[in-house]
């Protein structure tokens, strides 16, 4: 079965960082885009960042400059470096893989900024 894996999450102070990982395994092949959302308590899930096959970037308005989302192909894995953290940063990280003619979710990492 699909499994996607999300780790690297913790509590981290203000200003400092975070790399966060996607791991995929399982019959999946094709990756055609792997993109991270977060949702914080009380608010809705947000798209965050996308990486295509092709390797083109696309961040939100929120984290773009602060966030780096890459790739590593050979491994069906992906990344998102966070810098700079915030409060208003803490959320719960999913990530979501589209594959083939399918798409599957990570179960999520918690990400907490505070001091």
């Amino acid at each position: 079965q699909v499994q996607i894996k999300e780790s690297g999450g913790g509590l981290v102070q203000p200003g400092g960082s975070l790399r966060l990982s996607c791991t995929c395994s399982g019959r999946i092949s094709n990756i055609l885009a792997m993109r991270w959302y977060r949702q914080a308590p009380g608010k809705e899930r947000e798209f965050v960042a996308i990486i295509s096959a092709r390797g083109t970037t696309s961040y939100s308005d929120n984290v773009k400059g602060r966030f780096t989302i890459s790739r590593d192909s050979a491994n069906n894995a992906g990344y998102l470096q966070m810098n700079l953290l915030q409060p208003e940063d803490t959320a719960v990280y999913y990530c979501h893989v589209l594959w083939g003619s399918a798409e599957s979710w990570g179960q999520g990492t918690q990400v907490t900024v505070s001091s």
